[in-house]
């Protein structure tokens, strides 16, 4: 096995060293002035560019073809879409509509929503283990358990005749 595997020189290790520091640097100062929203993952979109920021950082830390300034640029690029995708969602509900994922209701009142279920791609064992998540031990007597725009679980344990926390939830509009 060749050394270089392990081992590809002092410049390479400096290289880091001075381009990481700054880029880190320049990251959290950027974050800053795009605001709390910009790395939230309550929407695909949001993943996306947290991974996406990941990956620009890395690249110009570790990749000696991509400059300080590649990566800088790439990065405010991403945080200026998501600015914008934010500001367009939180102004406009047709961009909100377009761009976002409505949260959907697959427990009402202790039963599953097959339905939902299946419209969803989730299993009988995802919600237990969300139940369990939560320190509930059963089912029954549940409120609701909503899959949420990124991905997570939210258990209620008791829901009240008019839930304005379920207002925006596909299957929340009726009981089932």
């Amino acid at each position: 096995m060749d050394i270089s595997s392990f081992f590809s020189g002092w410049p390479s290790l400096a290289r880091i060293l001075l381009v990481g520091a700054p880029a880190y640097m320049l990251l959290l100062a950027l974050l800053h002035f795009a605001g709390k929203h910009s790395l939230a993952k309550t929407n695909a979109y949001g993943l996306v560019v947290t991974v996406a920021l990941g990956s620009a950082l890395a690249s110009a830390v570790l990749t000696k073809q991509v400059t300080l300034a590649d990566g800088v640029v790439a990065i405010t690029l991403l945080l200026g879409l998501q600015y914008l995708l934010s500001t367009l969602i939180s102004r406009w509900s047709w961009a909100q509509g377009f761009l976002t994922q409505k949260p959907a209701l697959l427990v009402r009142d202790g039963l599953l929503l097959e339905d939902a279920l299946r419209r969803e791609r989730v299993t009988e064992s995802e919600i237990l283990a969300a139940l369990r998540q939560s320190g509930i031990d059963s089912i029954d007597g549940i409120g609701a358990v909503v899959l949420e725009a990124d991905g997570s679980f939210s258990v209620i344990r008791t829901v009240g005749p008019s839930p304005s926390a379920l207002k925006d939830v596909k299957g929340a509009e009726s009981p089932q």
